[in-house]
């Protein structure tokens, strides 16, 4: 019952939310149009977007400017849901909210990379973090180097696992990436036992197993496939978490001469049972298969959980990747049945 109570409310809130997540309907509509500046114009009117955006001159607003106004409309939703959750709702509020910190250092790192000098713009973002980070995102945005970037992160839990990369070789952007996804999905797993229990840390379990191994199998394929990278390099690569694949299929899969040995060990593992249609060049198809359909499964099933909460931001989340792509397809002129195809792979 104390769940039932504790839950209830907070399902309720995130049950008005979802309905105002953008339809296949709406979706068939954007891809008919002919300019962004119709796309924004048509989202000031949705429920979903209508009293976020109301001030908004759709007439100025520059591809930029309009991606972070998306990306800004999950942290908003955020804020809202954190805002009527209680404490211990908000503890996996806080561990999620790990994934918006990374994209923005991603985003930070991505500019010094490429080396065009240009400033990083994440001032709308900064009421969002000063609540919920203790990034400074005005020393991370100005960092001109990785070094200054890595120095900048000092006092954060951040530090540790970046400033152990480079100290024998040179790193790329990939490498800081994948060191932060690394530290990300340690961390939820290694903090789960600790911080949920029962009906949470099942779906907690259940969730980010699937996801850790999914992805898991993902990178050796596609590392093996499209970079032809030695087993020693392809574990580097692995999320440490082991769900529903032993170490000895994920070796296996590591060690695969070639993509026919691959998918003969791919057949013997638990997602082959449960998903047989899966096949190495699927991987990407049936990981965003199977979130999804655990996610909202499982959301059904347990309303009064935590998996109610991951499931709303997922779906969030997808709602800005496809709208990002759609705008991206109008804005270089893409057919309709074109643009509205790659809303679908998203």
């Amino acid at each position: 019952m104390g769940t039932l109570l504790s839950y209830s409310g907070l399902s309720t809130k995130i049950r008005a939310m979802q309905s105002r997540l953008m339809t296949e309907k709406q979706y068939q509509e954007i891809a008919q149009m002919e300019s962004v500046t119709q796309v924004v114009a048509y989202l000031k009117r949705q429920p979903g977007f209508a009293k976020l955006w109301a001030d908004l001159d759709e007439s100025s607003l520059h591809r930029g400017e309009i991606e972070k106004l998306l990306t800004h409309t999950i942290h908003q939703n955020f804020a809202k849901i954190y805002r009527f959750a209680n404490p211990s709702q908000r503890t996996f509020m806080d561990l999620y909210f790990k994934r918006y910190e990374i994209a923005v250092m991603k985003d930070c790192l991505r500019k010094i990379f490429d080396g065009s000098g240009d400033g990083l713009d994440l001032s709308l973002f900064q009421d969002f973090f000063d609540k919920h980070s203790k990034l400074n995102l005005e020393k991370l945005t100005k960092s001109a180097t990785v070094e200054e970037f890595v120095s900048n992160l000092k006092g954060t839990e951040y530090y540790a696992p970046l400033s152990r990369i480079g100290q024998e070789y040179h790193p790329l952007l990939f490498d800081y990436g994948m060191a932060l996804d690394q530290y990300y999905f340690a961390n939820i797993w290694r903090m789960k036992d600790k911080l949920f229990k029962k009906r949470d840390l099942e779906e907690i379990i259940k969730a980010y197993g699937n996801k850790f191994d999914m992805l898991n199998l993902q990178w050796i394929y596609r590392s093996k496939k499209y970079y032809h990278m030695a087993p020693a390099d392809i574990y580097a690569l692995l999320s440490p978490v082991r769900y529903k694949l032993s170490t000895k299929e994920i070796t296996e899969l590591v060690e695969a001469v070639d993509e026919e040995e691959f998918r003969r060990v791919l057949d013997t593992t638990a997602y082959k049972k449960h998903y047989p249609e899966l096949t190495p060049d699927k991987l990407e198809e049936y990981y965003n298969f199977s979130m999804r359909t655990i996610l909202e499964t499982e959301a059904r099933k347990y309303p009064h959980s935590v998996i109610m909460i991951y499931s709303y931001f997922y779906h969030k989340e997808h709602e800005v990747d496809r709208l990002t792509t759609a705008i991206e397809c109008i804005r270089y002129g893409l057919a309709p049945a074109e643009t509205l195809e790659y809303i679908h792979r998203n």
